[in-house]
Order: structure tokens, then C-alpha cells, then sequence
């Protein structure tokens, strides 16, 4: 299987399966000398984490990270960084019922179809519970990026959407609840949703809003390795992911080019940021903001009609301990991505300073 190692000189390759042993991963290229709120790794953790509320799946994993290599003394030393948490919670047989058939709108029978053989527990490789490790590269990759602010929350859940810009939000409120929104009155609508939806042995997407502000000028590549591209590239390869957006998005095809052209101020800022701080595939240093949008979860707890390995008709029902809707837990994941993105094209371009 290919495909395990996201990035150029700030890479990560990460291991391991939603029953397995451990997960993990190993990055490579951090840069030697910076130093490491290990404390701080562990709270970006918590909050991917499963059973943390009562509106996510209550699998019980204290996700703890143990850090093999890498870092001595509080700093990172420069060389590959390897790391694992051990899965502790596993309910293999919750997965039995699925072992010769397969689930609609999961990896299953592509998986099937491609290696002649799956990992039917939980997914396998498949399984979101993958991002885990992505959540430790991404919080190391923050503390790199230690001047650069990412912050993302959950902007919309099914129908109800949070129609605020968010230069407007207070940021810090959004950990104060458990669906991450930083606006109360909605995160409370969005939070009993989810849970009438759970009742309902249903599942629901939702949108996840990020900004990453202090971006310097000049990340990114003009032509293939544009700066929203790689974003794009690292929101989609995230579990459930279903659409990317950036700046105006798809709203800006209702505008006219003199409407959406985002005039200069005599210090090179713009007026406006319809552009979503990338301009030509480089960042030029306004706000960077995006959407990601999250299908909703393909295990329902109802019956529901599939086909075997032999291709005939069976019914059976979800099982097991399942997010009803996944964007509380994406957040930190977004944010992570984001990150490690930022990162890799800050020591592409070493030439950028801070101002």
C-alpha cells in the first residue's frame, strides 16, 4: 500500500489500524532546536479523542503519546521524530457481522476490489482513527509555526449554519462547548440536533471553517504546488471529506470581477480578502480561509441493504461505536493539517522572514 507520507521536507508517514496494537508515525524534517510543549501535544489530542462527549463515539482511548525518538531534553534534536499510541479499547467483534460483506459508502469493497484482502475491524487503515497520528505531527508543526494562529470550528451541521463572518468571533469560545462552535446560541441548536439525529440511529456532515492568520508573504508555488492546492490536497485526504473551498469559494461566481477584485492599500494589504490570502498560488499575507465539508457518516445504526463477497443481496445493520456527526472531533484534525502544510512550505521557502 502506498500513499502513507504526506509532505516534501516536513514529512509525515504514519502506521497502524483502528484495531491494531498501536498507530503512529514517524516526521522527518522538523528542524532541530525548537522546543516542545509536550503538555500541549496531549491537549490537541483530547480533543480528537473519542468519548469525549456525549454527541461523539464513546470508544474509551486515553490516546496517550509515547515519543520514541526525536526529541532530548525538550527540544527536537533535528532527526526523525517516531512516535505511538496504543489502542486500548478495541471491540473487534462489534465488526464480525461485516467480515464477508461490505458497508455502502465505506473503503470496504474498493479495499477488497484493489488488495485481494481487508482489515474488516473497524476499517482498518481506512479508519479515521488514522488522524490521531496526523494530531501529533500537526501540533508539533504548530509549535514550529509558533507565530502563525490556526484556528478552526465548526462553522455548520446539517441545515443549521452559523452566518457570521468570523473576523467577528471570539475564537476562545470555541472550546466552551462540545460541538466547537464559537457562537453559543448555535452551538446549542447543533448540539441537540446531533443528538435527536443519534436517537434516530442516523448520522448528519456539517462544515468545518479554518483561518490561519500571520501567514508571511510568499508561501506557495505559481504553477503545481499552489498554496490553496496543497490545502486542498491535505483537507480531501482526511476520513469523510467531501468538498474544499478557499476565499470566496463558490459564492464568488454571483459576483462581478470589479466586485471581487481585492484592491490594494499602499502597504500591500487589500481591502477586502476575497482572495483568502492566496494570490496566484502564494500567500500574500492576509487571512487564510477555508471550508471543508464533511459527508455524513456512511455507519447508521439501522437495517440497511448491501452485497456479500459473492455478490448477492444481504441485509444487516451498523453496529459498534460511531460518531453521529464527525466535524466536533475534525477540528483539531483541520487545524493539524493546516499546520503541517504551513510548515512544509516555510522550510521551502527559507527565504521568508517574520516581520
Amino acid at each position: 500500500m502506498a500513499g502513507n507520507t504526506f509532505g516534501n521536507l516536513f514529512k509525515l508517514t504514519t502506521f497502524g489500524e483502528s484495531h491494531g496494537v498501536a498507530i503512529g508515525g514517524v516526521l522527518d524534517g522538523c528542524p532541530s532546536g525548537i522546543e516542545i510543549d509536550l503538555a500541549a501535544i496531549q491537549n490537541e489530542m483530547d480533543r480528537r479523542k473519542p468519548g469525549q462527549s456525549a454527541i461523539v463515539t464513546q470508544r474509551k482511548e486515553p490516546d496517550t503519546v509515547e515519543f520514541y525518538s526525536g526529541i532530548f531534553e525538550g527540544k527536537t534534536t533535528g532527526t526523525p521524530i517516531g512516535f505511538a499510541i496504543h489502542n486500548t479499547n478495541q471491540k473487534s467483534h462489534d465488526y464480525s457481522h461485516i467480515k464477508d460483506s461490505y458497508r455502502p459508502s465505506h473503503a470496504d469493497y474498493v479495499y477488497d476490489q484493489k488488495y485481494g484482502f481487508r482489515d474488516y475491524r473497524g476499517g482498518g487503515r481506512s479508519s479515521a482513527r488514522e488522524t490521531a497520528s496526523r494530531v501529533v505531527a500537526g501540533a508539533i508543526a504548530k509549535q514550529f509555526l509558533s507565530q502563525i494562529k490556526i484556528n478552526a470550528f465548526v462553522s455548520q451541521v446539517g441545515k443549521l449554519k452559523m452566518d457570521i463572518p468570523y473576523e467577528q468571533l471570539d475564537f476562545a469560545l470555541t472550546e466552551s462547548n462540545p460541538v466547537r462552535c464559537p457562537h453559543p446560541e448555535t452551538a446549542a441548536k447543533m448540539e441537540e440536533y446531533i443528538k435527536e439525529v443519534r436517537k434516530e440511529g442516523d448520522t448528519v456532515g456539517g462544515i468545518v471553517t479554518c483561518v490561519a492568520q500571520n501567514v508571511p508573504i510568499g508561501l506557495g508555488e505559481p504553477v503545481f504546488d499552489k498554496l490553496h492546492a496543497e490545502l486542498g490536497k491535505a483537507m480531501l485526504s482526511i476520513n469523510a471529506v467531501k468538498g474544499f473551498e478557499y476565499g470566496s469559494g463558490f459564492e464568488g461566481v454571483r459576483m462581478k470581477g470589479s466586485e471581487h477584485n481585492d484592491q490594494f492599500n499602499q502597504d500591500g494589504s487589500t481591502k477586502t480578502n476575497y482572495s483568502g490570502g492566496i494570490q496566484g498560488g502564494i500567500s500574500n499575507g492576509m487571512d487564510i480561509y477555508f471550508n471543508v465539508a464533511f459527508k455524513p457518516v456512511a455507519t447508521v445504526i439501522q437495517p440497511y441493504e448491501t452485497i456479500d463477497k459473492e455478490g448477492k443481496k444481504v441485509t444487516t445493520k451498523g453496529k459498534g461505536r460511531h460518531d453521529p456527526c464527525v466535524v466536533p472531533r475534525a477540528v483539531p484534525i483541520v487545524e493539524a493539517m493546516t499546520a503541517l502544510v504551513l510548515a512544509d512550505y516555510m522550510l521551502l521557502n527559507r527565504s521568508v522572514k517574520f516581520e
